[in-house]
C-alpha cells in the first residue's frame, strides 16, 4: 500500500513538473505584438526573411530568439555640447532630433546599440556644422544649422534602416562676453530706434505745424480777397445808386427848371444880390446883365 501511494506520488510530481514545463513553454513561445511594434526573430542564429507581427506570433523555445523594434517616431536630446564656431568663438548647443525606424531588420543588423551610435554621431555631426559656420550666422540662421543637421544624420543612419525626420537646436548659449556685446548692441539700436521714431514724429508735427499755417494762410488770403470783392461790389453798387441819384436829382431839376418863368429867375437873381449887399464889404458890385435882368422884369413895352 504505502509503495503504491509512493508510486501515485512520483506520477502526481512528474504531471505536475510536464504541466509546468508546458506553461513555460507557451508563454515563451506566444507572444502579442502590438500594431507599433515588430520582432526580428533569429533562427539558429539566422535572421528570418520577415519581421513578424503585429497581432499572435508563434515562436519556438530555445531554437528562437526575438528582438522587439518600435516604429514609432521617437525623439532623443543631444545635451549641451561645446563647439567651436568658424571665428573661434566657444558655444554651447543642446538640440532635439527625432527618428523613425523603416527596417526593423537592418537596426538589428546593421548596428549594435543604435541609440548610443546615433547619439555620438549627432555630437560628432553638431561639432563639424557649427566649426564651418561664423558665430553671427549660428544666432541667427537656426533653421539652416537645422537642416544641415538633418541632412549629415540622415545620410550615416540611411544605412541602418533608420530615418531622421526632424532636428530643433533647443538652445544656444555663446559665450559671456559676446553676451554683453550683444545686449550694447541691443540696447544701442533701442536707443537708435527710439531716437530715429522721435526724429520722425518731430519732422511729422513741423510739417502737420507748417501745413496747418499754409492752410490759413490760404484760408485767410481768400477771406481777404472775397471780402475785398465784396467791398468792392458794394463800393460799385453804391456808386451806382448814388449816380442813379444824382441822375433823378438833376432830372427833377430840370423838370423843375423848365416850369419856372424868366421873372421867378430875376427874383430869385436879385434875391442873391441881396445877400451879397448884406456882407460888411464896402465893395458894390453890379452885374454887366443888370439892365438887361430889369428889361425882363420891366417888360419890352417899358423899355420902350
Amino acid at each position: 500500500m504505502n509503495n503504491l501511494f509512493a508510486t501515485g506520488g512520483t506520477l502526481f510530481c512528474l504531471v505536475g513538473a510536464v504541466l509546468i514545463i508546458g506553461f513555460v513553454f507557451l508563454a515563451n513561445a506566444i507572444r502579442i505584438i502590438p500594431e507599433y511594434q515588430r520582432l526580428v526573430v533569429f533562427r539558429l542564429g539566422r535572421v528570418l526573411p520577415e519581421p513578424k507581427g503585429p497581432g499572435i506570433v508563434l515562436l519556438i523555445p530555445v531554437i528562437d530568439r526575438a528582438v522587439k523594434v518600435d516604429l514609432r517616431e521617437q525623439i532623443r536630446e543631444v545635451p549641451h555640447q561645446v563647439s567651436i564656431t568658424k571665428d573661434n568663438a566657444p558655444i554651447s548647443i543642446d538640440f532635439l532630433w527625432y527618428y523613425k525606424i523603416l527596417d526593423p531588420a537592418m537596426s538589428v543588423l546593421q548596428v549594435g546599440n543604435f541609440e548610443l551610435s546615433a547619439a555620438g554621431i549627432a555630437a560628432t555631426t553638431l561639432r563639424a556644422v557649427i566649426g564651418g559656420i561664423p558665430l553671427d550666422d549660428v544666432l541667427s540662421e537656426r533653421e539652416h544649422i537645422n537642416n544641415m543637421l538633418r541632412t549629415r544624420l540622415d545620410e550615416v543612419t540611411e544605412r541602418w534602416g533608420v530615418k531622421v525626420t526632424n532636428v530643433e537646436i533647443r538652445e544656444i548659449v555663446p559665450p559671456r562676453e559676446v553676451q554683453d556685446a550683444m545686449n550694447r548692441q541691443m540696447t544701442a539700436e533701442r536707443v537708435r530706434r527710439a531716437l530715429v521714431t522721435e526724429s520722425m514724429g518731430d519732422q511729422e508735427a513741423a510739417k502737420n505745424r507748417a501745413e496747418g499755417t499754409k492752410q490759413a494762410a490760404i484760408l485767410q488770403a481768400q477771406g481777404e480777397r472775397e471780402s475785398n470783392i465784396l467791398r468792392a461790389e458794394g463800393d460799385k453798387q453804391s456808386q451806382a445808386l448814388r449816380a442813379e441819384g444824382f441822375a433823378v436829382a438833376l432830372e427833377a431839376i430840370f423838370n423843375a427848371a423848365k416850369s419856372v418863368d424868366q421873372k421867378t429867375m430875376t427874383l430869385q437873381y436879385f434875391e442873391t444880390l441881396k445877400t451879397i449887399g448884406s456882407s460888411p464889404s464896402t465893395k458894390f458890385i453890379f452885374p454887366m446883365e443888370f439892365t438887361s435882368m430889369l428889361d425882363n422884369f420891366l417888360g419890352k413895352d417899358a423899355k420902350k
